[in-house]
């Protein structure tokens, strides 16, 4: 199937399965292996086909590369809890008298502050943060959507991230963009149109300090957390193991929350911006695999025994399955919708919409559509990217104008949209497994704010589009 076929209607027929199997079932792991097979099925691979495509999709770098990434975290995360770093943490932060609201916003600037990586942040957050809006009485839920909502959202914004040198790398070769210079150029231009990413951010801080009221189930997880003192609905399945939620601190030990926490937190910042200052890539998986050996000398030369070190890392490894199993099979769906034209007969069942003035509102839901129905926001700026960008020139006989930074914008928050609020989203799966909360739940809660931001979005993106 070259790049522009699709098999029609069918083609987004696993994704939307998975996405309504989830709400209805609230089992992640089996909407996505049923979409699988009757994706399969419906290419006519026959039976076979779903291990097939497992092995195909799981045995590629890509996939290599998270899992190591998950483990390594999981690893890190093991660590904290065993030296006890969490909950000195979360004392010295007590110390400080917080209110329920400072509490949540202090895991909101960390999410922004954790820029540079977005399967790193949401998990960074709601790991540290659970103990402490835990005893705050903030639901589970909302603790994810604040982890979710800081994490690709800021992550697209910045111009020295993976995102950055991805999108800019896209552009390279259209128009009268020629090289990396030029197309970094352009990003930057255009981060001030990334209005998707900038309302999510602003949002989720209006919403902790009640600016903007709680609604929808998001509201009834609040009272729930609030008035009954439960962070989790009864019936709930937090994505994390209990291997990583349950391992007390090392008794008799005395350990340093500069060691344990602050210093290991700086050794993946330090290896991440580090490598991408020198090699322009962030070498996030290597980062925490720095931070896993430094933490375990840490703890050797604190008395803690080796075969302890190794059994909490295994912990912390197990912890991470949940999250690791639901990752397999949404990069398999993935896959399969590349392999059905999914995005290709979105796109073509759109393409006749677009018009200049309506360029960047049309680029923005394609693009989230895309990225809602796949879960994968780097694969709709690949897709949408050499749609729009060339477009945009047409309009501007190419000319570098506002229309440009517009629509590159458009394509990049679109991506966002189904990155952070997909239930096939790997973030969304990263910001469910820290915060340890339900997968579904978590996606009902946020997806209701994460509408009303790209609809103020689209609406506003109607109106550039009218005065460009």
């Amino acid at each position: 199937m070259n790049p522009q076929e699709h098999i029609g209607l069918l083609s987004i027929l696993p994704a939307a399965l998975a996405i309504v199997l989830a709400f209805v079932t609230r089992n992640t792991v089996f909407s996505l292996a049923v979409a699988c097979f009757v994706g399969v099925i419906t290419l006519g691979n026959g039976l076979m086909g779903f291990p097939t495509l497992l092995k195909e999709t799981l045995g590629t770098t890509s996939f290599s590369w998270i899992l190591l990434l998950e483990l390594f975290i999981g690893t890190v995360i093991a660590f904290f809890q065993r030296t006890g770093a969490i909950q000195n943490f979360t004392a010295w932060v007590e110390r400080r008298a917080l209110s329920r609201v400072k509490v949540q916003l202090i895991a909101w600037l960390m999410g922004m502050f954790v820029f540079f990586s977005d399967y790193f942040s949401p998990l960074f957050v709601g790991s540290t943060m659970r103990g402490l809006t835990d005893r705050y009485r903030v639901s589970r839920e909302k603790l994810a959507y604040i982890a979710d909502s800081t994490s690709a959202p800021v992550s697209v914004l910045i111009p020295i991230t993976g995102w950055a040198v991805f999108i800019s790398g896209l552009l390279i070769g259209m128009g009268p963009i020629e090289n990396a210079a030029q197309a970094m150029s352009v990003f930057l231009y255009a981060i001030p149109f990334n209005l998707y990413a900038f309302l999510s951010v602003l949002v989720v801080g209006l919403v902790i300090v009640g600016v903007i009221p709680l609604f929808g189930p998001m509201r009834e997880a609040e009272r729930r957390a609030q008035e009954e003192g439960k962070v989790l609905r009864d019936g709930a399945e937090p994505l994390v193991g209990e291997e990583l939620t349950d391992i007390p601190p090392y008794e008799g030990v005395r350990t340093s929350l500069f060691w344990n926490f602050f210093a290991p937190v700086m050794v993946v910042i330090g290896v991440a911006v580090g490598t991408f200052i020198v090699m322009d890539s962030a070498k996030t998986m290597e980062a925490f695999l720095a931070a896993s050996v430094f933490l375990g000398i840490v703890m050797r030369l604190q008395g803690i025994p080796f075969n302890d070190i190794m059994k909490t890392s295994l912990s912390g490894m197990k912890g991470v399955m949940p999250a690791i199993i639901i990752l397999a099979l949404a990069y398999s769906l993935n896959q399969l919708s590349k392999d059905m034209g999914t995005a290709n007969y979105i796109v073509e069942a759109t393409a006749g919409w677009l018009t200049p003035a309506l360029l960047p509102a049309m680029t923005f839901l394609i693009a989230a559509v895309i990225a809602f129905s796949t879960g994968a926001s780097w694969g709709t700026f690949a897709i949408m990217m050499p749609l729009a960008v060339p477009l945009a020139f047409n309009f501007s006989a190419d000319a570098i104008t506002p229309l440009l930074y517009a629509t590159v914008a458009a394509v990049a928050g679109g991506g966002v949209f189904g990155d952070h609020c997909s239930p096939l989203s790997d973030t969304s799966v990263l910001a469910s497994t820290g915060a340890a909360s339900d997968h579904i739940d978590h996606i009902k809660t946020q997806i209701p704010f994460a509408l009303a931001v790209a609809l103020v979005t689209l609406v506003a993106y109607l109106l550039i589009g009218l005065m460009l």
